[in-house]
């Protein structure tokens, strides 16, 4: 079956074609963790066409995803989890490779991307995948999936793993929202709603 296309829905940017406000939102990016890899495509590019917006949230970003208290393979094993629930197509293209290097194990990735649960993944692992399944499909966590967490990440952890959730479910939508392409050649993860 042929993956179907989405019109991404924003006009695309250049950046010799960028306003003063975009040119420092890219500069801010760019001054930041993500150095020069950043480019226009994903949620920067969206973030461009509001700037101001677009500041703020990759200022948030840039600290949930680099300076948080959690090791980089349990944030990016939560990042996945979210773009799964989401089919957030960008977001898994990008995340995938990165968790897999954080130490999150292929055959874990592999569960997540099926929509199965990875009962093979490590102890904190399961805590967050039970965490975040229930938290999304409850729009609350039980004091037994809670307390589990917390043995974990501790009262620090879980806060900023549930700003990490937030987040990345806002990236998730806006990358939605607007049918943010793949970078060229890129395959989709997961089938688009018809």
């Amino acid at each position: 079956m042929a993956a179907k296309t989405l019109n991404y829905r924003l006009p695309l940017l250049t950046e010799d074609k960028l306003d003063d406000e975009q040119r420092a939102l890219l500069q801010s990016l760019r001054a930041g963790p993500r150095g020069d890899r950043v480019k226009l495509g994903g949620p920067f590019g969206v973030y461009m066409h509001a700037p101001q917006y677009g500041e703020l949230v990759q200022q948030l970003g840039a600290f949930l995803r680099f300076k948080t208290s959690l090791e980089p393979r349990l944030s990016e094993f939560a990042i996945l989890c979210v773009a799964r629930i989401w089919r957030a197509q960008y977001e898994w293209h990008a995340h995938a490779p990165i968790a897999e290097k954080a130490g999150v194990t292929p055959e874990a990735i592999r569960d997540i991307k099926a929509g199965r649960t990875p009962k093979k993944a490590a102890k904190d692992e399961r805590a967050i995948f039970d965490f975040v399944q229930e938290l999304h499909k409850r729009r609350r966590v039980s004091e037994r999936n809670y307390k589990r967490l917390q043995g974990f990440l501790g009262d620090r952890g879980i806060v900023e793993l549930t700003g990490i959730l937030g987040y990345y479910t806002g990236v998730s939508m806006i990358l939605n929202v607007f049918n943010v392409p793949l970078p060229e050649g890129a395959t989709p993860s997961f089938a688009e709603p018809r």
